[in-house]
């Protein structure tokens, strides 16, 4: 590897692992209660020397919806200084939603390194991270918190599928069948079903992640 190589690469390690090191969101979902005024999100500049710009919206789940999204995040973009805390506020704009079970959405935030007075040559990083945004509706049927322990499984040759017969999202954390580890088990929509290959059968085990972003005690069928 030449000298120039080297640096190259030496650079690049050092400007990720600063824009890794800096804005840390203070949670992994947000989950939006029907009538609440609004919800939020902390945001932290962990950096001691750097600022950084906090830009964030909010977008369909899916790829494909080209629906306007019901969510305004405020501040939209603002200077974050080094050690210094911001909080997101998200307000539903009061559009129609289904009221028997949840609805999701993503926020994104992107942190934004600044470029510096005769910067010109060097890489601006920007780093973009998504967290789930659950709208829930009021005086749904079933416990949330129980919500996760009531996916119900069945095995058809090669492929395991989970019905989720709740009004809640259920993310997995974690789901195995007889030891054997499902890759990115994903989440389960309400009154849906997901499935996915396995090889090989026996006791489901799984766990899941709860509203504040904990992992719940295992559970098996």
């Amino acid at each position: 590897m030449t000298r120039l190589t080297t640096s190259v690469a030496i650079y690049f390690l050092l400007v990720s692992t600063i824009a890794q090191a800096g804005v840390v969101a203070g949670g992994t979902r947000v989950v939006y209660q029907e009538g609440k005024r609004e919800a939020s999100i902390s945001v932290t500049n962990a950096d001691t020397h750097t600022p950084y710009l906090v830009q964030s919206w909010v977008e369909n789940f899916a790829d494909n919806d080209k629906r306007p999204v019901p969510f305004i995040v405020t501040p939209p973009l603002f200077r974050l200084d080094p050690e210094k805390r911001n909080m997101l506020r998200i307000s539903f704009t009061g559009m129609e939603l289904p009221h028997d079970r949840e609805s999701v959405y993503w926020l994104n935030i992107k942190s934004i390194l600044p470029s510096q007075k005769g910067d010109v040559n060097k890489l601006q990083v920007n780093i973009k991270s998504k967290f789930k945004i659950f709208y829930r509706p009021n005086n749904l049927s079933v416990d949330p918190s129980d919500a996760w322990q009531k996916l119900q499984f069945h095995a058809e040759g090669n492929r395991l599928t989970a019905k989720n017969p709740t009004p809640y999202f259920i993310s997995l954390f974690s789901l195995t069948v007889g030891g054997k580890e499902v890759k990115e088990p994903g989440m389960v929509a309400p009154f849906s079903s997901h499935s996915w290959p396995v090889s090989g059968a026996g006791t489901v085990k799984w766990r899941a992640i709860n509203d504040f972003g904990g992992i719940t005690d295992a559970t098996q069928q």
